[in-house]
């Protein structure tokens, strides 16, 4: 009984923290492309803009929902009900700490841990093209299913190198399991550098690493891979005939895509959980003195301060990164808390990467989208593939 009480809790607290990821991913990304572009980006919604997405949320939901006459109205309301209930999912598998003893139940910081986990995953991620094909194809419009099409080539393509990538790691590793993966990339090599599978011998995955996160940008529909809402080409592409919620729903289906991807990413070449740099060296620290340096920041900033509201929040976040480098500071909460901030940090560099490079680069025609997976991205991944498999043979 104690088990399932626990799992429900770990499912909540799970759901809780990725929903509130999601939107608040977006507001990261408009702040980090309007410092590219030289902008202040959302200010006006709470101190600092923080209180955006749930203006959006709140405009989404009260939006008219428009359902044009003309369109497949079973399909049409499946599709971003599709979209988003795959890009979910997976998230339930990622593994953001080792086992722990909570209340004296020993249990997975993961909500579940399957022996086949990452084929559950990449399943899982296949099935998700339906909601943008279902979607264009409903709509009954022909940019729609002009986008729609385009996205179902565009990550049939990108899914072989995909994979392929994702392959080269299993077999260092030699499991499906992700916690099992992140376990083989614990400890490190002449006592300081990880045992990722990036850095792991005998051939260092770093070429399927960048393989990975070039087709993950097409994977989710980025720049400079988002073909299937090029609105120069598709007037919007596969959503534009939907509003309000379901207009979000797709969205919030791409969010979550990169959140998993990039998890997914962490798990099998960053070593998951794993620290960046051995205890012994001062790992065990970094949290705290990064949270203190953050406080120091933000209080130096309140004293140069030109806005009056500025004056109260800059303080007032001192204060709560403050508490917060106490809590890290608590060596008896090291177990559960340091895991699960080297692998936030990691896949949060990842989400980083993605909304940078959406603020840098143009976006590709859709014959260098496709020739450039066909003729450079797969045959580069499969050499990998021959490469290392070869290497793990002749060392076994």
């Amino acid at each position: 009984m104690d088990f399932f009480l626990l799992t429900i809790v770990k499912a909540a607290i799970i759901a809780f923290i990725f929903l509130t990821t999601l939107a608040y991913l977006q507001l990261l990304e408009r702040k980090v492309i309007a410092h590219i572009q030289r902008r202040p980006g959302p200010y006006r919604v709470g101190p600092h803009g923080f209180l955006q997405p749930l203006a959006d949320v709140i405009k989404l939901i009260t939006k008219e929902d428009v359902v044009p006459p003309h369109v497949n109205r079973t399909f049409y309301i499946l599709a971003p009900f599709f979209a988003v209930f795959f890009a979910l999912i997976p998230i339930c598998l990622i593994p953001f700490g080792p086992q722990v003893e909570i209340f004296g139940i020993t249990t997975l910081m993961q909500l579940t841990d399957l022996p086949v986990g990452l084929v559950m995953v990449l399943a899982i991620g296949s099935i998700g093209i339906y909601g943008i094909a279902l979607g264009g194809w409903a709509s009954n419009n022909k940019y729609s299913l002009l986008g729609s099409l385009r996205s179902s080539a565009q990550m049939v393509s990108y899914e072989l190198a995909l994979t392929i990538a994702i392959a080269t790691p299993l077999l260092l590793a030699n499991t499906l399991s992700l916690q099992e993966i992140t376990q083989a990339q614990s400890g490190f090599y002449f006592g300081f550098l990880p045992r990722w599978h990036i850095f792991q011998m005998p051939w260092p995955q770093i070429f399927s690493f960048i393989i990975f996160v070039i087709a993950a940008f097409a994977e989710t529909n980025r720049l400079p891979f988002d073909m299937p809402e090029a609105e120069n080409e598709l007037i919007g592409g596969f959503h534009t005939e939907y509003s309000s919620m379901k207009f979000a729903g797709f969205f919030m289906a791409e969010y979550a895509g990169i959140v998993t991807i990039c998890s997914i990413g962490t798990v099998l070449f960053l070593g998951g959980y794993n620290p960046l740099f051995p205890p012994e060296l001062g790992s065990n620290f970094v949290p705290a003195f990064l949270f203190l340096g953050g406080a120091a920041i933000l209080f130096f900033h309140a004293l140069q301060a030109e806005r009056w509201r500025d004056k109260i929040t800059f303080p007032l976040f001192g204060v709560v990164f403050l508490g917060i480098a106490a809590i890290f500071a608590v060596p008896m909460l090291w177990p559960y808390l340091l895991p699960v901030f080297w692998f936030v940090m990691k896949a949060g560099v990842l989400i980083f990467l993605f909304i940078w490079v959406r603020g840098t680069l143009p976006r590709f025609r859709y014959d260098q989208l496709m020739a450039f997976a066909w003729k450079f991205l797969f045959p580069i991944a499969l050499i990998n593939l021959i490469i290392t498999s070869g290497l793990v043979a002749v060392v076994s």
